[in-house]
């Protein structure tokens, strides 16, 4: 059988494909969130086939090897065998975290590993000698060394992309014995080397990825066909070998090492070590020694990361507990007491890591933090002094000092939330004021959080400013004078934004961003509204899930009303609540996207531009991206080049890690995009810039929803779930394209110029697409205001005026009344920084 190319990709099909099923694995302590479903993202793997038990040597060699030259690298390595006891694999265990033994008829079973989108086989002749990467980027077909006479599926390298290549049909081996030409994909022979090749004694040429020991025309080859690429074959791996090839099994022979001398070896490797591989190859550490105090700050900072603060706590405490002299050790430790709320510890700690002069501006920087946390904010400036001392140029200390210094009334900024013109009196008794606990951005940072606080304000009252508001930031330890000034106000509205997410501020009271006890949370009296808040793990994210679940029943238990921004979060958080829970939760679209509704001044029509506006992210690259940024680089690459010719393409920055895009554009595709920094916009001038355009291509999920409820069409990059979740809720998910779409360069301009090309039917989608947004938000609030006794802010009183607009072809009767624009900045253009 010829292995075939797929059938022509339909057009229409979501950006995010559907996946099958992973494989069935025990699941860890704590998993990894799974949502390639919804995200597109690629899933590796390695598969090795074992003809029978003589092939376990060769494996473990094979494992060694691709450990030793790839260390950053861990990928699932399925290993197909027929029908081994498990017991057979226990050495193969010890060697990599994430073996796969499956049971298979032969190695043709390659092409049918389900979960997986990518497979690179390998074959227990092989040893990796290079790097693997080149391989992994590999996006079509099924890729190969071709040399005459000689057939790869047998025992040759393969990276196969599975959905090019067709069903498998019942049958062996022999079912399968080439390779189609409008599939294959011919690699250079450095990436499948054969030994044999080596003869006379060649060294092993540099440059060489994979040597193969296999001989698959040992049986075929003859005198006649024996040539300097094919000499005469009479080797094979054996334990003696072959005079004439020492180098090449030399080569081979430095990976049979026992498992201590495996362990030692990748220890001692300089360069990143990836977090799997590094805890079980290094754990348990040895007892009766003292182990390398750099390799206990790695396994600390693995256990941090992944949220796991209390296990790096039990590693550095016992290390750095009599060692002042530790500064890097101590800032660490100091960090994880603070994840887990045991404050004076952590202070203790970082206190030491300010001994060192290098260390010295970060853990300042967390001193500001900590004591911010608990309210000290004359403590939490003068550290972050003290850090601008150690070094002037830390921002992270100047962040701090710029947020803990109090500002006069002519240098401040006038923030979203201030207090509407002649509205400056002082702010309303506590019983009159809604309590708003949400993050509220300053300085450079995430646009959308500034948006954000002002656009769920709106919701419940017309002015959003202090005179009928008191915030509080959800960072901020909740203790009992924080509980008091809540209980004090009419009601508690937590949101919106993605604060379940749990390696954001990590606090080891909730295990999501507000950072409140269970006890205290349970002594909330003001009628408490959790609104528009979403569940903002990343796919391939891993966390502890106990104390946020704990956490999260506590609080739809407390809650009078508990709304999720999509139908994603929705039912991820109803799976970690008791099905008596489960009801309560609902959803609440993010009032983002409902801004012409909330906004006269945005119900209008706008004056749009020839612009198309691109958004990226790069918090959590690793998880966002996989193996597949380089690709995405070069396919967005082409779509602007695409695009610009139908508009001008400019850069919108939530923040100024964001221009990384605009910086890796220019450097490797020689592309130059005009930037607007959006974290340095007011909220007013955020939303204009957002309906002046005509279309918006975003992967931050405020890219998406801001210039939505602007009335701007929209195109997600799907990085993480919460866009696809959008798109499903409003009914289009063809306005997302996932970053590991193959084609996303062509399909990304593909779709951008159709929604350019009848533009004005595009808006109208978006506004109907609002429309059923809004109904839900309009039910949700008329139930809140039961809870407040707050008046309708939608509804016009007599003599409201023509400022009271409503939304274009709406009346009273029809649509909703829209309350005049509360901002400081009203009456002035935006002045938009012009920083191309």
């Amino acid at each position: 059988m010829t292995l075939s190319g797929p059938a022509t990709p339909d057009p229409t099909a979501p950006a995010a494909p559907s996946v099958p099923a992973a494989p069935s694995v025990p699941a860890p302590a704590e998993s990894a969130d799974d949502r390639r479903a919804v995200t597109g993202k690629r899933r590796i793997a390695f598969a090795v086939h074992v003809a029978d038990a003589a092939d376990l040597p060769g494996l473990l060699t094979l494992l060694r090897s691709l450990v030793l030259s790839n260390p950053a690298l861990c990928e699932d390595v399925v290993v197909l065998h027929p029908h081994l006891p498990d017991t057979a694999f226990a050495a193969a265990h010890r060697l990599h975290p994430r073996l796969l033994p499956r049971p298979a008829a032969g190695r043709h079973e390659v092409f049918r590993l389900d979960g997986y989108d990518t497979v690179l086989a390998l074959s227990p002749e092989m040893v990796v000698l290079g790097p693997l990467d080149p391989l992994l980027r590999l996006r079509t077909g099924v890729a190969a060394v071709v040399r005459p006479g000689q057939r790869p599926l047998q025992d040759g390298l393969l990276v196969i992309q599975r959905r090019d290549v067709a069903a498998m049909p019942p049958g062996g081996e022999d079912a399968v014995t080439e390779i189609g030409d409008d599939v294959l994909v011919p690699l250079d022979s450095r990436h499948d080397f054969r030994a044999r090749r080596l003869y006379d004694d060649l060294p092993v040429p540099e440059g060489v990825t994979i040597l193969n020991f296999a001989d698959p025309d040992a049986d075929t080859a003859s005198a006649d066909t024996a040539s300097a690429d094919n000499p005469p074959a009479d080797t094979s791996p054996t334990d003696t070998p072959p005079a004439d090839t020492a180098p090449a099994y030399a080569a081979r022979d430095r990976f049979d090492l026992d498992d201590a001398a495996f362990r030692a070896a990748f220890l001692a490797l300089s360069g990143p070590k990836h977090p799997d591989l590094l805890l079980h190859l290094a754990l348990p550490l040895p007892a009766g020694s003292r182990p390398p105090i750099d390799l206990v700050r790695q396994l600390a900072e693995v256990h941090r990361q992944r949220g796991r603060h209390d296990e790096a706590v039990a590693l550095l405490g016992p290390v750095v507990g009599d060692r002042p002299d530790l500064p890097r050790c101590h800032e660490t430790l100091g960090v994880c007491l603070m994840a887990l709320s045991r404050y004076e510890e952590a202070e203790t700690h970082l206190l030491l890591a300010t001994a060192s002069p290098d260390f010295a501006p970060r853990a300042f920087g967390q001193l500001a933090r900590l004591a911010w946390l608990l309210g000290r904010t004359e403590d939490a400036r003068a550290y972050a002094l003290a850090g601008l001392d150690a070094d002037p140029t830390d921002s992270n200390c100047r962040a701090w000092y710029a947020r803990t210094t109090p500002r006069t009334a002519a240098s401040a900024p006038a923030p979203s939330t201030a207090p509407a013109p002649g509205h400056e009196s002082a702010p309303a008794a506590p019983d009159r004021q809604l309590a708003h606990v949400a993050l509220f951005a300053d300085g450079d940072e995430n646009a959308g959080d500034k948006v954000l606080p002002e656009a769920v304000r709106r919701c419940f009252t017309s002015d959003t400013g202090p005179d009928r508001w008191y915030q509080q930031h959800a960072h901020l330890l909740v203790d009992d004078a924080a509980l008091d000034e809540l209980n004090a106000r009419r009601a508690v509205v937590v949101g919106g934004g993605g604060l379940f997410l749990p390696d954001t501020a990590p606090n080891g009271h909730s295990g999501w961003q507000w950072n409140i006890p269970d006890d205290v949370l349970a002594r909330i009296t003001a009628p408490l509204a959790v609104f528009a808040v979403g569940y903002n793990v990343f796919d391939g994210q891993r966390y502890r899930r106990e104390r946020f679940a704990a956490s999260l029943r506590a609080l739809v238990e407390r809650s009078a009303f508990f709304g999720l921004r999509n139908h994603g979060s929705v039912a991820r958080v109803r799976e970690l609540l008791p099905a008596s829970l489960r009801d309560q939760v609902r959803y609440q679209p993010c009032p983002t996207t409902v801004a012409r509704y909330l906004d006269a001044r945005l119900a209008r029509p706008a004056a749009r531009t020839d612009t198309v506006l691109i958004n990226c992210a790069y918090d959590r690259a690793g998880l966002r991206f996989g193996h597949d940024y380089g690709h995405f680089l070069a396919e967005m690459a082409a779509a602007v080049r695409a695009l610009s010719g139908s508009a001008e393409v400019r850069y919108a920055a939530h923040m100024p890690a964001d221009e990384r895009f605009v910086d890796d554009l220019r450097r490797e595709h020689g592309l130059v995009l005009p930037v607007d920094p959006l974290y340095r916009f007011t909220n007013d001038e955020i939303r204009d810039l957002y309906r002046s355009v005509r279309l918006v291509i975003g992967m931050r999920g405020h890219a998406g929803m801001i210039p939505f409820g602007c009335g701007t069409p929209v195109i997600s990059l799907v990085s993480h779930p919460k866009l696809a979740y959008f798109l499903a809720d409003i009914d289009r998910p063809e306005w997302g394209v996932s970053v590991h779409e193959r084609d996303l360069g062509a399909r990304l301009a593909e779709r951008a110029h159709a929604m350019l090309s009848d533009h004005a039917a595009a808006v109208a989608d978006v506004h109907d697409r609002q429309r059923a947004l809004w109904e839900v938000t309009r039910e949700n609030l008329a139930r809140l205001r039961e809870l407040t006794g707050l008046p309708d802010p939608f509804t016009p009183e007599p003599a409201a005026g023509p400022s009271a607009g409503v939304e274009p072809g709406s009346g009273p009767a029809s649509g909703p009344a829209l309350p005049a624009q509360r901002s400081a900045a009203e009456g002035r253009a935006p002045r938009l920084p012009d920083s191309a």
